[in-house]
């Protein structure tokens, strides 16, 4: 059923796009949809770039998967000008309204209310995707913002079918869909979880996309459609204003740049935490030699490494436009060898026994793609809603489910978010602040090769995007890099999270005898989309095996339904 779904979507796609005037140049795409890798394609085919090509595929990503991204959410966009080689972050996180407070979701008991952070009109930040596309397709794109949306607009008039990660992601939030009626009315049939091969339509997100297509930016944060959502907003007890939508503005940002044995690795800078924690994970690991001890001295090693850069996220980091955050000594290569010496070859180091811990508070639901295009361009983007659906709201007449992003802020001294996350005050809830997130899209380069990659998966994503990094820098291909076997820990909660697979016995064994705490998850996480340009040119794109998506290099051509 998987299998044949998978082609029903991509067949589909192929109709509704219609013959394209031309294959498209030597490139290489992955996304973790066929609609959109093909939309990549067709712009690539009309005489678009990779950002050009990133735009559509955003916003079919915003159709296709209402469940990760969207209009209503906002993300990082990583880019590389092939022709300057200037390496640049557009900052579309969300942004906490203006009339947002640090206690806003304090019950009467002095508890945070977790259903009021997670869903609903007071869940949802200002949302910055909009934005975003409209500043990618007028500062770097070379076709217009209408042509770029002619496939999004076109699938949202006419559909698409239900995926089996649709299917389970909607039973997942099926009851918080029910509550907003408009939201139930487009993602859910007849008010239960539609099945595979419905076919999904979104005549309002038609319309408002249309809008953003004609107006760019003010078609979604000024006139009808600002309007429909400030006055579905007035009515549902939000807190947006006009002011908060006009006002938004996505921000270009220096990437975080760092070493790693001859590799060099380029990510995303705070309101992100990627470019950080991998830093010092990646630049403890230097201090490690890779080939020493076995496969449980090496899991050891990069378990410690990732428990010391999720502690120091903890305690350090949130919006630099707001408060001040460390980002050289964070990331110079003496702190972390600082950091390195502190890590027992043979023993795990309990959480509750770092420095500082006392002054800390006690995949699918976001997306990635990777496009590189013949002239060097490069796009690796993260987008995201938070939780699968966001906060399942969708103001009346504008299709736009709205994201659910509060939840990343620290909502009270001690609190965990959904993921689990324990966070400083650094990242408390103040009007018109981005939250802190773990989004980290990236770059890497060695010997002449290069790779851009990246992968939803929440407090995952870190720990996904640094095993990538450390098989790439031993020559791994992409195929390899997508479907690489994942382990993941974040300080707290204080065990190591694994795949069902990930780990053999023996493995799980010696970690134990280490002192490591293990806990298998029931599935596998993530979506990873990588892109890989060898030194003598040739393209190489993957999808992870987990998702639905595609993956094109050097010719039209898609990954065989497989």
């Amino acid at each position: 059923m998987f299998r044949s779904i998978r082609c029903l979507i991509l067949l589909m796609g192929l109709c509704m796009a219609g013959p394209l005037a031309a294959d498209p140049p030597p490139h290489g795409v992955a996304t973790p949809h066929p609609l959109a890798t093909e939309a990549a394609l067709e712009i690539l085919a009309r005489g678009g770039n990779a950002f050009d090509a990133a735009v559509a595929v955003g916003a079919v990503l915003a159709v296709v998967e209402p469940y990760g991204s969207g209009l209503g959410g906002g993300g990082f966009w990583l880019l590389h000008e092939g022709e300057t080689g200037r390496q640049i972050m557009v900052d579309a996180r969300e942004r906490a309204p203006l009339a947002a407070r640090s206690d806003m979701f304090m019950d009467d008991e002095g508890e945070v209310n977790r259903d009021r952070v997670m869903n609903g009109p007071l869940a949802a930040a200002i949302p910055g995707t909009p934005d975003a596309v409209d500043h990618i397709a007028r500062k770097y794109g070379a076709l217009p913002l209408s042509v770029l949306l002619e496939p999004s607009i076109r699938l949202a008039r006419e559909g698409f079918p239900v995926d089996p990660i649709y299917h389970r992601l909607t039973s997942f939030r099926r009851d918080t869909l029910r509550e907003w009626p408009e939201a139930a009315a487009v993602f859910l049939d007849g008010g239960e979880v539609p099945e595979e091969g419905f076919v999904i339509r979104q005549p309002d997100l038609a319309l408002t996309l249309e809008r953003l297509a004609e107006s760019g930016r003010d078609g979604f944060y000024r006139g009808p459609v600002a309007e429909r959502l400030i006055q579905a907003m007035d009515e549902a007890g939000g807190i947006w204003t006009e002011e908060d939508l006009s006002s938004y503005q996505v921000v270009e940002r220096e990437p975080v740049t760092f070493g790693y044995r001859g590799m060099r690795v380029v990510s995303a800078p705070p309101p992100s935490s990627g470019g950080i924690a991998l830093a010092q994970a990646l630049q403890v690991l230097a201090h490690v030699d890779p080939d020493a001890g076995d496969d449980a001295a090496r899991v050891h090693h990069q378990v410690e490494a990732m428990r010391l850069a999720y502690h120091d996220r903890a305690r350090y980091l949130g919006d630099t436009d707001f408060v001040p955050v460390p980002v050289e000594r964070l990331t110079d290569p003496h702190y972390a060898a600082g950091l390195a010496a502190t890590i027992h070859p043979r023993r795990a180091r309990p959480s509750d026994q770092l420095p500082g811990v006392t002054d800390v508070p006690g995949g699918e639901d976001t997306t990635h793609f990777s496009i590189i295009d013949a002239r060097g361009n490069r796009v690796s983007a993260t987008l995201s809603l938070n939780y699968p659906f966001g906060s399942g709201f969708m103001p009346a007449g504008t299709g736009v489910v709205l994201n659910n992003h509060m939840d990343d802020f620290t909502a009270a001294p001690g609190a965990p978010n959904a993921y689990g996350l324990m966070q400083s005050m650094a990242n408390r809830i103040e009007p018109g602040k981005r939250m802190l997130s773990s989004m980290s899209p990236t770059f890497l380069e060695m010997d002449g090769r290069i790779a851009a990659l990246g992968t939803p998966g929440g407090s995952r994503i870190i720990t996904m995007v640094m095993l990538a990094a450390l098989e790439f820098h031993k020559g791994a291909d992409a195929e390899r890099l997508a479907s690489l076997p994942r382990f993941h820990h974040q300080y707290l909660p204080d065990h190591i999270e694994h795949e069902p697979d990930a780990l053999d016995d023996d493995l799980k064994t010696s970690l134990q005898a280490k002192g490591h705490a293990l806990e298998a998850r029931s599935r596998p996480w993530g979506n990873l989309q990588v892109v890989i340009v060898e030194p003598d040119g040739r393209f190489e794109a993957a999808a992870d095996p987990r998702g639905v998506g595609t993956a094109s290099s050097e010719s039209r051509s898609l990954a065989p339904c497989q």
